[in-house]
């Protein structure tokens, strides 16, 4: 075998090819292979080639016609647009790290499963657990796996949830509960904040789990202390999703308030919006949890040698143990996205990320009172919010957020494509990208277009 094996073949290569099969073109060989009439005859349309600055400029030419890349975005409901620092992709891009997947050798994999534990201990850190895995698809798909280990460790059917979880997690829930026969019960919002006093009306014998997001889909900040001992005395367990997670730099931990189970949502520690994902779900819980949980867990070890090494302490999944036993069959974890989350992480430390947190808190509130000024807007709920808040308008979302996009604003998200009973509501994030001046443009358009 030739040395350069993995080049293409060469003309020569080819010509012998052909004779050893005995035909003399490439055409002759396919004649019996491939019927004549669907055979494409003409020459393809491909013009000559170019150098890499012309394709350079050609591209930038056809980029610069998606006007949504240079758009400044206030749009959120799960999925944010944040700053990457540099090191991140440069970290995540070295050829031992860049792969999406678990490796299942441990002697030839000890920076990834290294990686994979410092997650873990972020996130524990984080939501103030004692154990997280090894990281999930997504923050809905993370929502709903704590459903099913609250079923299994009940035996129970019925799933309560806050009407402020993101719809969009819930239908994610309820297509992965379709098999459980499980019944899912919202308990209501008052003035966009959990009813404390119907939880513990709907809360029974047949309670598995109570899911909350805090802060919710509205971006009011939940009192997680109101609910913990509500679900507890029923026998169910308390779930606490944080779909935004850099709300933990200022608010009071899931664990603080007796939470069993968190799950949560990623995507914003140093991933990319990239139309959509893919997304980096985590999920963490009480040690008494650990042998429920799905995916995952890297833990740390000794040799014979006494030296330290790393290894996945728990593979409760169908493919390592028998299916009876199994508590998922999520297959795998968001590696090269739970990479850059530990790189992000890391950068930034306790404390930037405390002052994130700080900044993206005042940002919303600047802007919030700002837009209220506006004659016809209002804010939805007079409650506590964190980073993102909806407000009310005088005609239909959909029409302003057209008109602002005009201005290269994606002025937010239209509730009535989620919630059509909201048609008039916008939800509104910031971010650490969009300054002063940047809201300041977003309440001119707004005066404009009311």
């Amino acid at each position: 075998m030739s040395e350069f094996s993995f080049l293409p073949n060469t003309d020569s290569d080819r010509r012998k090819m052909l004779e050893k099969i005995g035909v003399a073109s490439i055409d002759e060989l396919l004649k019996n292979a491939v019927p004549e009439e669907i055979q494409f005859s003409e020459k393809l349309p491909i013009p000559d080639g170019l150098s890499d600055l012309d394709v350079q400029k050609i591209l930038e030419e056809l980029a610069s016609a998606n006007s949504g890349a240079a758009m400044k975005d206030f749009i959120g409901g799960g999925a944010y647009d944040m700053f990457v620092p540099a090191p991140v992709d440069e970290i995540s891009g070295r050829p031992e790290f860049y792969t999406a997947y678990t490796p299942y050798q441990p002697e030839v994999s000890q920076g990834t499963l290294a990686a994979i534990f410092e997650f873990q201990s972020m996130i524990a850190g984080l939501t103030g657990m004692d154990v997280a895995n090894a990281s999930m698809y997504d923050g809905a798909s993370a929502t709903a796996e704590a459903a099913i280990l609250a079923i299994h460790k009940t035996g129970r059917k019925q799933i309560l949830y806050s009407q402020g979880l993101n719809p969009l997690y819930l239908e994610v829930v309820r297509t992965y509960l379709h098999g459980f026969d499980a019944e899912l019960v919202p308990v209501p919002l008052e003035s966009g904040i959990t009813d404390a006093d119907a939880l513990k009306k709907l809360a029974n014998e047949n309670t598995a789990a109570f899911i909350l997001q805090n802060p919710n889909f509205f971006g009011i900040v939940e009192n997680g202390a109101q609910f913990g001992d509500a679900i507890h005395s029923a026998g169910g367990l308390y779930i606490v999703v944080v779909a935004d997670p850099l709300s933990l730099g200022i608010l009071t931990p899931p664990a603080k308030y007796d939470a069993d189970v968190v799950a949560g949502e990623g995507q914003q520690f140093g991933n990319y919006l990239s139309f959509g994902g893919p997304h980096l779900g985590f999920f963490a819980a009480k040690k008494d949890f650990i042998r429920s949980m799905p995916g995952r867990v890297i833990g740390i070890t000794k040799d014979v040698e006494d030296r330290r090494g790393f290894v996945m302490v728990f593979q409760t999944r169908e493919q390592h143990i028998r299916r009876a036993r199994a508590t998922s069959n999520i297959c795998t974890n968001q590696q090269l996205c739970a990479l850059r989350a530990t790189v992000y992480l890391a950068l930034l430390g306790a404390q930037g990320f405390g002052a994130i947190s700080k900044l993206l808190f005042d940002r919303a509130h600047y802007l919030a009172e700002k837009l209220v000024e506006i004659d016809g807007i209002e804010l939805l709920f007079d409650a506590p919010f964190y980073r993102e808040f909806a407000i009310k308008l005088p005609r239909k979302a959909s029409e302003i957020v057209d008109e602002i996009s005009r201005r290269n604003i994606l002025a937010g998200l239209d509730l009535g494509r989620i919630i059509p009973t909201m048609s008039d509501v916008l939800l509104i994030a910031t971010n650490d990208k969009l300054a002063k001046n940047d809201m300041d443009e977003l309440i001119d358009a707004m005066k404009e277009a009311i």
